[in-house]
């Protein structure tokens, strides 16, 4: 799997900030068949970073309910990032 597949998106939220400011964790959406390895190496390539450790966990779609229909969202896998001290990612810096 390509790099630019992987990773979809990086996710800022309030809690991801605030691990991101103590701890040097970044949340990221990520593709649901990539796994630990896949994810650190891309994060490691396109942010040119190193990773020491890659947490994942499969967020379940909610369910959701149009006048009678009643649908659900997609889930997703979420991925935690903790990088090595003095890495950061700049795009997410001044968000």
């Amino acid at each position: 799997m390509e790099i630019h597949q992987v990773i979809k998106r990086i996710l800022v939220t309030e809690k991801s900030t605030d691990a991101r400011d103590k701890s040097n964790k970044y949340f990221f959406e990520v593709d649901r068949k990539a796994n630990k390895v896949e994810i650190s190496n891309a994060v490691a390539k396109l942010f040119k970073v190193k990773v020491d450790d890659v947490r994942v966990m499969h967020v379940l779609g909610k369910k959701k309910r149009t006048g009678r229909v009643m649908g659900q969202k997609s889930s997703w896998k979420k991925a935690i990032v903790t990088l090595a001290a003095g890495s950061s990612i700049e795009i997410a810096e001044g968000v």
